[in-house]
This record gives structure tokens, C-alpha cells and sequence, in this order.
């Protein structure tokens, strides 16, 4: 597989560091090297918050992401603070319902999923984040062709329920259907 190295991100409070904590944790189930590393500013809730999240098959020498291959932006600062250091060729999954513009590089496929609205649609307030990370995942893993693929739908769920907390567990349902709404859009 080629290294996948992805970039959360998005305000504090969104759920991007839980969404990257996931996907680290599909890739450590799944049987490969990996890294989380999480930043934020010092205001948490509503400010920024993003991390970097690579999947490989050899060591990681350094978990900080400069070149992603996948980003996925949650608000528009995000968007523009990271899009242009996308490498070309890589993904971009965005919140279309909180960023209203369109990215201009055509060297890059780029999803845009209403998941602030779906969620709220679907009584899932507070789950965008999952339905993304549903998203990147049925664009990156599902068929298995894509260069970066490396957990099919089961480590998926394995991974959720490693990140759900014991003392929240009557939300690993909801993730589940998030995670589903995001595979199916």
C-alpha cells in the first residue's frame, strides 16, 4: 500500500481529533505502522483544532503530516489553511453545509458531503465528523483499488468501538449510523 498520510481538521469541539483517532486506530488493528498527533489552540471549543494521521507499511520517521494525501475540512479556515498543501492527485472530503465554496485545484478529487446538515437531518447532532470519516473511508478503502487502502468495513467498527469510551457507550450506535451515512453519500 502507499503511505497514507492525512490531515483532520476543523474548530475545536467538531470531533476531527476523535474522527483521526479512528482512523489510527483501523490502521493499528489492521496490522500497520502508525501515528496520531493532535494540535490545537489553547481555546479547545472553537478554536482550531486538527491531526495528523499517517498508515503505513514501514516505520513512520516523523508523525507530522506536511504533504497530505487526504485532507478532511471541517470549516472553511481549515479548508484554506491546509488545501494547498494537499499533494496532487490526493483527496479532499469537505463539510459543503459549513464551506460554501468550491476548491479550485483540479489535481485532486474532492467530495463534498453536507454532514453538518445530514447530521442534523438524521438525529445526529454532533456526528459530522463521523459521517467524513465514512466518507473518507468508502473513498479510500471500500473497493480496495485505491493505492492508500488498508482496512475494509470491520476494522472500521472494531476501531469505533476501541474509541468510543465505556462511559458513552449508547453513542457507538449513532457512530455507527454516521459512519454508514457517510459511507453511503
Amino acid at each position: 500500500m502507499k503511505d497514507l498520510n492525512m490531515i483532520f481538521a476543523g474548530f475545536g469541539g467538531q470531533g476531527v481529533l476523535f474522527a483521526g483517532k479512528v482512523a489510527a486506530y483501523a490502521g493499528l488493528i489492521a496490522g500497520k505502522e502508525i501515528s496520531w498527533l493532535p494540535s490545537y489552540g489553547p481555546e479547545m471549543r472553537g478554536g482550531t483544532a486538527n491531526c495528523s494521521v499517517c498508515v503505513s507499511d514501514r516505520p513512520i520517521g516523523s508523525p507530522l503530516v506536511t504533504a497530505p494525501n487526504v485532507l478532511v475540512a471541517m470549516n472553511l479556515p481549515s479548508l484554506d489553511k491546509f488545501i494547498d498543501t494537499v499533494e496532487p492527485g490526493g483527496t479532499v472530503i469537505l463539510d459543503s453545509s459549513l464551506i460554501g465554496k468550491k476548491v479550485e485545484r483540479e489535481d485532486l478529487t474532492v467530495y463534498y458531503v453536507p454532514s453538518s446538515s445530514l447530521a442534523e437531518e438524521k438525529g445526529l447532532a454532533g456526528l459530522s465528523n463521523m459521517i467524513l470519516t465514512g466518507k473518507l473511508f468508502q473513498a479510500v478503502c471500500a473497493n480496495g483499488e485505491h493505492p492508500c487502502a488498508f482496512c475494509g468495513e470491520d476494522v472500521l467498527d472494531q476501531a469505533l468501538e476501541k474509541c468510543v469510551p465505556a462511559r458513552k457507550a449508547n453513542m457507538l450506535d449513532l457512530n455507527r449510523q454516521a459512519l454508514a451515512l457517510g459511507r453511503a453519500s
